[in-house]
């Protein structure tokens, strides 16, 4: 196509008022046009390179997979109509930004090539709502789609209301299959400084007899020969040694206490700047006697900017990820944390040697109570919710296994949350 023309047909996506939404061969995001950014609310350049179920999780549904799988494999252009189907990707406002209750969605999905012969896929989105409203025969039934838009808006809240509850209530039952190991952990530096304080009383026990005895020696040797059969020098350094562990031991108790508190946070629902990597040696402190016998810890640190995130929410996502490592791992491996950032994003990885997940498994994983592990020992809630959280903060969860040699997930987060989130979340 002549230069002329291509500026022609791309000034008409801009400001055609119909949504355009232009994805590569693996359907990631590449442009939208404005429609889309301002009936969706969504920023395109936090979208872009993101797969289209990732900006917009209400489009993965079989009837998108068929839909992709007609125009990917017969090269069909696939039509859905408004009455079949209320929407392929949820824009919540008009064409010029106004909130909307209700639009009649029609779609049309089609394979074309760009001028270097690679393959791409168009989505054309546009409103049918005023012509349905103009008919007069289906008004009613656009008065029953209103009441039943009101009704999934309730459903919505309801449902919202029930994931926070269920968050929290798999959080609680996370830390009480804990409670046994961290009770473990708590006992062990209480127990030697229980010890420790036992022998530092015999300790001052025989220090006061050499003290009383500067009263009653009849002579400094007389002194001299008590300190000796005490053994004073050897009491002296074993007291700085038993001190100086007993100092460690409480400050190891005041760590694990201090990593439930931070972990376990009811009321934390507010988007706040974290520390992602302190956030990691938190939860890690609340699972070390899950892990410390299964696996050894390796820290790849990057240098991370602070994220705006709920860390008790990101921290529970971590902790699901660490107690599956070492639970895939059948006797001793290792599990390797590591962390960075591109442009606007950060990431955060946790990497086992376990035994891996079968491919067929791996495409369920973050379904709803779906788990592999026998009746009792698992909710099948904990990656399902980790996947709701990482969607909350407009990240995603990308995972990658082999049968035998280990799985790794990672954490993809915003640095800063898009502003429009915030303006929803705030009405």
């Amino acid at each position: 196509m002549p230069l002329r023309q291509s500026q022609l047909a791309a000034a008409l996506i801009e400001h055609i008022e119909i949504g355009v939404i232009i994805l590569d061969s693996a359907l990631r995001i590449q442009h939208w046009n404005p429609f889309i950014s301002r009936c969706s609310g969504k920023n395109l350049d936090l979208a872009r390179q993101q797969l289209l179920t990732s900006a917009f999780p209400e489009a993965e549904t079989p009837r998108f997979e068929q839909m992709v799988a007609r125009a990917r494999e017969h090269g069909e252009h696939v039509y859905t109509l408004w009455r079949d189907n209320p929407y392929l990707i949820q824009l919540p406002y008009d064409a010029v930004g106004n909130p909307t209750p209700l639009m009649l969605q029609s779609t049309l999905f089609l394979p074309f090539r760009d001028q270097d012969g690679q393959r791409l896929f168009g989505l054309l989105v546009y409103d049918a709502t005023d012509v349905v409203r103009s008919k007069e025969e289906l008004n009613a039934a656009v008065d029953a789609l209103n009441e039943k838009q009101v009704e999934q808006d309730q459903l919505l809240k309801k449902l919202e209301k029930i994931n926070t509850q269920l968050l929290q209530s798999e959080k609680l039952a996370a830390i009480g299959q804990l409670a046994a190991g961290v009770a473990h952990e708590i006992n062990n530096p209480i127990g030697y400084v229980f010890s420790n304080l036992k022998t530092l009383a015999g300790y001052v026990h025989d220090l006061f007899r050499i003290i009383d005895s500067v009263d009653t020696a009849a002579s400094l040797e007389e002194l001299r020969h008590l300190k000796r059969q005490l053994e004073y020098d050897y009491i002296r350094s074993d007291a700085d040694a038993l001190i100086g562990e007993s100092e460690d031991g409480i400050d190891r108790v005041k760590k694990i206490i201090s990593s439930l508190k931070d972990f376990s946070h009811v009321d934390d629902e507010e988007f706040r700047l974290s520390d992602l990597h302190r956030g990691l040696d938190t939860t890690l402190n609340v699972v070390n006697n899950e892990i410390k016998y299964k696996a050894e810890i390796v820290k790849e640190y990057g240098d991370l900017p602070q994220v705006e995130c709920i860390p008790s929410q990101i921290n529970q996502v971590l902790m699901n990820l660490l107690v599956n490592a070492s639970h895939s791992i059948e006797e001793f491996g290792r599990i390797t944390l590591r962390s960075g950032y591109d442009n606007d994003w950060v990431w955060l990885e946790v990497e086992d040697t376990g035994s891996g997940i079968p491919p067929h498994t791996l495409k369920r994983i973050f379904e709803p109570f779906f788990t592999t592990k026998p009746v009792g020992q698992g909710t099948g809630l904990g990656l399902a919710l980790s996947y709701s959280i990482m969607q909350k903060h407009h990240g995603s969860i990308e995972v990658s296994s082999e049968l035998g040699q280990g799985t790794r997930f990672r954490l993809w987060l915003p640095i800063s949350q898009p502003p429009a989130v915030e303006t929803e979340s705030g009405s």
